[in-house]
């Protein structure tokens, strides 16, 4: 498949200034705060002062990512506490939340809503346009992307392997048809993401434990990742 245009990248479980300062001259499009139980969990403070950070360099006329918050099945109050420290652009939902729900935070919070979706890692069998316009058909007009991620029975996503990607392009006909933005996640990593580019052309690329050495952010390989990405 031709891909016209690079897809977006989103880097995914930030922790600190430092490694911001060092990513912000590369076109990243989205930058990710994890609030869901994890080992890169933040705290909204935490997450209020990478923000904070953000804004300042905006300030100056730098070109920032906006900033994601993962969370899993969280209720309204925690969504309310964590975006009065935390001010996000996007919140990312990784767990069974209703596409009323995802309505509502759109509309209560004014951000965009990114939605997973988990692909079982030893699926044997391509889903169906019938079963996956089942599945989302009731999220359309509530999301502004689906994120096909790989399934984790603990965190629900982040397991940092790979899915069978010959399921993308049924999501990918929904997503298109739907209006709405697709983007993969699942074990990417610099070595193997321009395959998935060049074979898919999503809209956009999530890597979090993929650009990390020994559990923290690889400076390298992020630009490796980012480079990858935006060869075209």
């Amino acid at each position: 498949m031709a891909v016209l245009t690079s897809p977006t990248v989103k880097i995914c479980g930030l922790q600190s200034v430092e490694v911001l300062k060092s990513i912000l001259h590369l076109p990243i499009a989205h930058i990710g705060f994890v609030f869901a139980p994890s080992k890169r969990q933040l705290t909204p403070e935490k997450g209020g002062e990478l923000i904070a950070f953000l804004k300042s360099e905006a300030g100056k006329g730098i070109d920032v990512p906006l900033t994601v918050g993962v969370f899993v099945n969280p209720s309204e109050e925690e969504l309310e506490q964590t975006l009065a420290a935390a001010p996000l652009d996007v919140v990312q939902l990784h767990g069974k939340e209703t596409p009323a729900f995802c309505l509502r935070v759109r509309e209560h919070f004014q951000v965009k809503v990114f939605k997973s979706v988990s692909i079982s890692k030893s699926e044997d069998s391509m889903p169906s346009a019938e079963a996956v316009a089942a599945q989302l058909d009731p999220y359309q007009g509530t999301v502004d992307a689906i994120l096909l991620d790989t399934f984790d029975p603990v965190y629900g996503g982040g397991s940092g392997k790979t899915f069978a990607w010959d399921c993308i392009p049924v999501y990918q006909e929904w997503t298109r048809r739907a209006g709405v933005q697709l983007l993969v996640a699942g074990g990417l990593q610099p070595d193997n993401v321009d395959q998935l580019v060049d074979a898919y052309g999503p809209d956009g690329v999530d890597v979090s434990s993929g650009v990390e050495t020994d559990g923290v952010k690889d400076i390298a390989k992020i630009t490796s990742f980012v480079e990858r990405v935006t060869r075209k």
